[in-house]
């Protein structure tokens, strides 16, 4: 692994970063490869386990309330504890170490689940294992104030989800040329053994390059905090709020903006299969285009972290929000599988840059020392902005409505995010004039 690390370091496209950076961004690489399991393999192998008639077997929409139950019970999980890990990570020499074992934990119970042979186990470790993804995914976002400068804040973040996305197609590949093969290649891999080999792959992928940071990470901000309660990290969780809301207004309009349009973004990635499949569109064409489209995310982050050089951030994340305006729009005509290729392409070209982008504005506008807390926070408005976007495609198929119709209404989300996000700008502008004057 060692000399795995130091050849890819020294490659000409990595020579910009710093170890530490290299090291950040690679786990990016490693976490990625489970988001996209997540996003496309994991639904499918669920309902291959729940749905039937044998005995213990559901129905299909059955099965599709129960996996929708469980992401939304991980929302609210997280909600919840996010703050509180990050707020205690923030204490010195702290932050490593429960970053290491909410890995540690995610990468087990993932490779545990390719042997799950019921739905029940299957729910059970994928709602644990997305736990302690997404805790190990907020402590590892606080680190970025640790691990560079805020001038290059834009670029390492960029670079983080550019690679990323491109990195987990590795993985995924493998994934899913077990996947197709299944039990139709004379019986050498069965539909088990496939899952199997997917989640075994992924794991191992997860844990190899997070080694890296696991070797060079080193914390630079902590707070003097000594306090270890749960009940002492809520206290100062809601001072924390109320002290953003009545004083630190830049983060409190950013907040709102980015609960808003990240709830179009995130809805759009939980949705992409459901899109196609209520268009009848070809299941394996739509994975294998969705895997095509990590290429391109991996493409238009690195040109937004080109941009991010010379253009203000908040105004390359007015850019991206505008794309998913019209792309929401564009959904309205979408009919055939060449269509949703296109959407998809199109949403790659912006999922990468506004996440990341906000990412790195976010580190920006708040206390280096609290980067825990306020992540913890920041998970909160992005874990919780899914119901939203969840419930308007619920309304609207209730009601008869067309899949591209429910897209379509996302678009609104991304107007009002756009909204908020100018009053962020304002407030910025305002807090650096009373700077200067004082």
């Amino acid at each position: 692994m060692g000399s795995l690390h130091k050849f890819l370091h020294h490659r000409k496209v990595f020579k910009g970063l710093t170890e530490q950076e290299f090291a950040w961004v690679l786990y990016d690489v490693g976490n990625s490869a489970f988001t996209m399991l997540a996003c496309s393999l994991l639904p499918i192998w669920f309902k291959e386990l729940a749905v039937g008639t044998a005995p213990g077997q559901i129905s299909g929409s059955q099965a599709t309330a129960f996996y929708s139950a469980s992401i939304s019970i991980v929302t609210l999980i997280i909600a919840f504890i996010g703050p509180i890990f990050g707020t205690l990570a923030d204490r010195k020499n702290t932050k490593k170490f429960i970053f290491t074992t909410a890995t540690a934990l995610g990468v087990i119970l993932c490779f545990l689940n390719g042997f799950s042979m019921g739905w029940i186990s299957f729910l059970i470790l994928t709602v644990v294992t997305r736990i302690c993804y997404n805790i190990s995914i907020t402590i590892y976002d606080s680190m970025l104030n640790d691990i560079t400068t805020e001038d290059r804040m834009d670029k390492v973040s960029s670079y983080g989800y550019a690679w990323g996305y491109l990195g987990s197609c590795i993985p995924f590949l493998f994934a899913l040329l077990a996947y197709i093969m299944g039990p139709d290649m004379l019986g050498m891999i069965s539909g088990p053994l496939s899952r199997v080999l997917g989640f075994g792959i992924t794991a191992v992928w997860w844990f190899m390059v997070t080694v890296p940071l696991l070797r060079n990470y080193k914390q630079t901000n902590w707070t003097e905090n000594t306090s270890h309660t749960v009940k002492n990290s809520l206290l100062k969780i809601f001072r924390t709020l109320k002290a953003i809301a009545l004083k630190d207004k830049k983060v409190f309009f950013f907040l709102i903006s980015y609960f808003l349009y990240i709830d179009g973004v995130g809805t759009i990635i939980d949705n992409c299969v459901n899109i196609g499949t209520d268009l009848n569109l070809d299941t394996v064409g739509q994975v294998i285009f969705l895997l095509l489209t990590q290429v391109v995310a991996f493409g238009g982050s690195l040109v937004f972290a080109k941009l991010s050089e010379k253009y203000k951030t908040t105004t390359l994340i007015g850019v991206c929000i505008i794309g998913y305006f019209f792309l929401c729009l564009y959904a309205l005509v979408l009919n055939s599988l060449l269509e949703f290729a296109v959407l998809a392409f199109g949403v790659g070209c912006f999922q990468g840059s506004i996440q990341s982008l906000s990412r790195s504005y976010y580190c920006k506008i708040i206390p280096p020392e609290k980067s825990g807390e306020y992540f913890g926070i920041y998970d909160v408005f992005s874990k919780g902005a899914s119901f939203l976007g969840s419930a308007v495609i619920a309304v609207v198929k209730l009601n008869n409505g067309t899949i591209n119709t429910a897209v379509a209404c996302l678009a609104v989300f991304f107007a009002l995010g756009y909204v908020f996000l100018k009053i962020t700008e304002k407030q910025g502008a305002l807090t650096g004039v009373m700077a200067e004057n004082s």
